[in-house]
């Protein structure tokens, strides 16, 4: 009866951390999609061969850091 009880209490705060964290993700999501943006509008206005292979690595990080968040 004791475990049905904390098993109960424990029950009640799950959703709550979960749709937080949920909240969160959405949050660091949307940051890193709109990193994005901003730096593929930059390499819409034009750029030197130095800057197009950070912008590059760059892209690179963030979309891989997108698939790991936007899921």
């Amino acid at each position: 009866m004791r475990k049905l009880a904390v098993l109960l209490c424990l029950a009640m705060f799950l959703p709550t951390t979960t749709h937080a964290g949920s909240e969160c993700e959405k949050l660091a999501c949307a940051a890193v999609k709109e990193k994005i943006r901003t730096i593929e509008a930059k390499m819409r206005a034009g750029y030197t061969r130095a800057q197009g292979q950070k912008y590059e690595a760059r892209l690179r990080e963030l979309r891989t850091k997108r698939y790991r968040l936007c899921r």
